[in-house]
């Protein structure tokens, strides 16, 4: 399982979720992507994203104004 990161920082909605998810087909079921983000809209989203598509959003947090977000790739079916 590795962990890939994604700087979205800068770009508002709905910018951050497309490139997530494009990076997310990318990966191997499984494995995470950390995303970190400015826009505080992406909080839903990626809450929304999550419930949505059945990937894990496994953590979130906020350092000096950047947020961040670790999403678990979903198992293949």
């Amino acid at each position: 399982m590795s962990e890939t990161l994604l700087d979205v920082k800068g770009m508002n909605c709905p910018l951050p979720v497309l490139r997530a998810n494009r990076a997310l087909r990318a990966l191997a079921p499984g494995d995470r992507l950390r995303v970190l983000a400015t826009d505080r809209a992406a909080v839903a989203d990626f809450q929304a994203f999550c419930r949505e598509t059945g990937h894990a959003l496994v953590a979130m947090g906020e350092e000096s104004g950047v947020l961040s977000f670790v999403i678990r790739k979903k198992e293949a079916p």
